[in-house]
């Protein structure tokens, strides 16, 4: 009984299932027409309305979605066209950030355009064709560096906007803005009329404009030569030239997209006239130069900017190493140099001349233009003391050999610092005649004026080679020089800090010989000098047992303290000093025989002049008064008497080597008894009493 009751109940239950399904089926068919006539109809609405009404609406949702306020300022129509959406707009602007300069990141007369609806619904974006009318774009990047406007996000690191892809178009009257406080960079860009077809553009697009970088105004000229690529999100391959300043700057490179060139490889070639007006467009002081011509590689990472393979030339130097420019809280440069062969033309702007200046007319002229007096070789170009203080600086720079007709130079390494206005040379070395020479030289420009300080120390360099190019032949001398230099004094120009420098200059002569001409002739034994000459012995060498060439320097004038030369022949002395202040030099030399010469005028040699037209003054007044009596005596007495006035004793006295290589004052210096020197003077400028050293005693 219950076995059948419950077969029954089975059977209805399936009467009911067999009833329910087709009442299922024709419900999801009502839902389904539903839903199409929905679509339908607002297809039809939107068709017949254009979606004029749904401009509100989207200027709400849209300006939520980017975090900024969008408004349309004309006709609206957003529908499907039949199956296409078709989105028009006239008078669209999405605005700027608050912080920006301009009101509006993007706004165009006109955009028309059709969408592909299926791709948006997986996150794509696709335009089939898209007509653009009068765009303007303002790109910009707030003043910590941390934001800019074409990232739609209130927070720091938002995504950036990205391009859809588009199949057509047509872009005509575009503008670009884009400004970065850091960097102090204003630019606005013309772009040419953009037309595509199936997804290609097809030919380059070309960009103009122009700006302003750090207040200097600059043109440029681009061409994104892979369009089809960037409209669709690809590679951006652009070449650009920008002109400032008398200089062009070239760059080429695959960019992410046009505003990124983070992380990106460019290769960048610079050229003109003087790089130091290239660099001085960013604040950076440079000596000038001649025209160059420079290749790099740049990749900027984040507020590095590294210029890495520099190679190029700058007047007659080659350069090649690297650069940082690091653009932070304080401009900072860091650099890496190493060139082959530097003309010393090139090295006069390290002192302030104009290098076109010394090639064509000389070191005088040049000096002459940085407002030195007339005959003046000391330059009176002012240090940029407030540029100075604008940026920091490192440099590590190698010279394997330096072009010049008299010393010859070689194997240079310098390491400059500037920090906070203080510039440092140390270490600068380099080899000079087969000698070694180590300066150190600070500018400090934080003290007014400039604190201003030279240390040059001259290892033993042979005199041969080192006089080489003044008519010094090697051969027969093998003395040797050695010296130091060490001033200190305040000014913002080398004129200015030598004229009131203080401090002091030796130069030590160890043992070695010298030609015997050169000797005789600063004696002036003319006996002895015809003798050899005659007797074919003009080469012989004459021994130096030591000499001290000392001079110290006090307000900028610099006396004798003392010059002392001991031969195994005689004892050269000198007095008098020069100025650095009016660069006039009053020196006389005297050599005293150490045996009897019966043809000696034991009169000075003087130089005279100016460090840019020295002269030698053999014949002096103390020699024309010493003429002057022989020929009294020969005409009273007889004509051998007149060889008295000529006659030298040789009565000079032997130095004492110690005080001499130990380069002591005047004061300090012996004979070789033991006894204090009288004939060397007492490091004073003024030579006598009678007479005004220089005319300023």
């Amino acid at each position: 009984m219950t076995t059948a009751a419950s077969a029954g109940e089975d059977r209805l239950a399936d009467d009911n299932v067999d009833a329910s399904a087709p009442r299922r089926r024709h419900l999801v068919r009502r839902i389904l027409i539903g839903i199409v006539v929905a679509i339908f109809a607002v297809w039809l609405v939107l068709f017949v309305t254009k979606g004029r009404f749904l401009k509100h609406p989207f200027e709400r949702i849209v300006g939520g979605m980017v975090h900024r306020q969008v408004s349309v300022g004309g006709d609206f129509q957003l529908y499907f066209a039949p199956f296409q959406i078709k989105f028009y707009a006239e008078r669209l602007r999405i605005s700027n950030p608050d912080w920006a300069t301009k009101p509006d990141l993007f706004a165009a007369d006109r955009i028309d355009t059709r969408i592909a609806p299926l791709p948006l619904i997986f996150g794509h974006r696709r335009l089939y064709w898209l007509d653009l009318a009068n765009g303007a774009v303002d790109l910009e990047w707030n003043t910590a560096h941390d934001r800019n406007t074409w990232t739609f996000s209130e927070e720091k690191g938002g995504k950036p906007f990205e391009l859809p892809r588009i199949d057509r178009a047509t872009v005509a009257g575009t503008l670009v803005r884009y400004r970065d406080p850091r960097m102090r960079l204003l630019t606005d860009l013309d772009v040419d009329t953009i037309r595509s077809t199936a997804a290609r553009i097809g030919q380059a697009v070309g960009v103009r404009g122009g700006g302003t970088i750090r207040s200097t105004p600059f043109t440029v000229s681009a061409r994104l030569l892979s369009p089809d690529a960037t409209v669709n999100r690809g590679k951006n391959e652009l070449v650009a030239t920008m002109r400032a300043a008398g200089n062009a700057v070239d760059v080429s490179g695959t960019l992410p997209s046009l505003a990124d060139i983070e992380g990106v490889p460019l290769s960048v070639r610079a050229r003109g006239r003087d790089l130091s007006t290239l660099l001085g467009i960013i604040d950076v002081v440079l000596p000038r130069t001649r025209d160059y011509r420079l290749h790099a590689q740049l990749v900027k990472s984040g507020d590095e900017y590294r210029f890495s393979r520099v190679i190029g030339v700058a007047g007659a130097t080659d350069l090649a190493g690297r650069l940082t420019i690091t653009n932070g809280a304080r401009l900072h440069l860091d650099s890496q140099l190493a060139t082959r062969s530097l003309d010393i033309i090139d090295a006069a702007p390290f002192i302030g001349f104009n290098p076109d200046t010394v090639a064509e007319k000389g070191v005088t002229a040049a000096a002459a233009e940085t407002g030195a007096a007339t005959a003046r070789l000391l330059p009176d170009a002012a240090l940029p003391v407030e540029t100075m203080r604008r940026f920091d600086a490192d440099l590590k720079w190698t010279i394997q050999g330096v072009k010049s007709r008299r010393i010859p130079i070689s194997d240079v390494d310098l390491t400059l610092d500037l920090t906070n206005g203080k510039l440092t040379l140390s270490p600068l070395t380099f080899a000079m005649a087969r000698g070694n020479v180590s300066a150190d030289a600070v500018f400090d420009t934080r003290p007014r004026p400039s604190d201003v300080r030279y240390d040059i120390r001259l290892a033993p360099t042979p005199l041969g080679r080192l006089l080489a190019g003044w008519g010094v032949a090697e051969a027969g001398t093998s003395g040797t020089v050695r010296g130091r230099i060490q001033l200190a004094g305040r000014g913002d120009t080398i004129h200015d800090s030598l004229s009131t420098a203080r401090g002091r200059i030796a130069f030590v002569l160890p043992a070695g010989t010298l030609w015997t001409r050169n000797a005789e002739l600063a004696e002036l034994d003319v006996g002895t000098f015809v003798q050899k000459m005659f007797s074919g012995e003009l080469k012989e060498p004459v021994r130096i047992n030591c000499g001290l060439i000392g001079f110290t320097v006090r307000s900028g004038v610099a006396a004798a303290d003392p010059v002392l030369i001991d031969t195994s022949k005689n004892v050269v002395l000198g007095r008098g000093g020069f100025s650095f202040r009016t660069e006039a030099i009053d020196l006389a030399f005297r050599a005293d025989s150490k045996r009897f010469s019966l043809f000696s005028g034991q009169s000075p040699v003087g130089i005279k002049g100016t460090f840019s037209a020295p002269s030698l003054q053999v014949v002096t007044p103390q020699l024309l008064t010493r003429a002057g009596a022989g020929l009294g005596l020969a005409v009273l007495a007889t004509p051998v008497a007149g060889l008295l006035a000529f006659i030298d004793p040789g009565d000079a006295k032997a130095a004492a080597c110690g005080p001499v290589l130990a380069g002591k004052t005047a004061a300090a210096q012996r004979t070789t008894k033991g006894n204090p020197r009288t004939d060397v003077g007492n490091g004073q400028a003024a030579p006598t009493k009678r007479k005004k050293f220089l005319g300023i005693f």
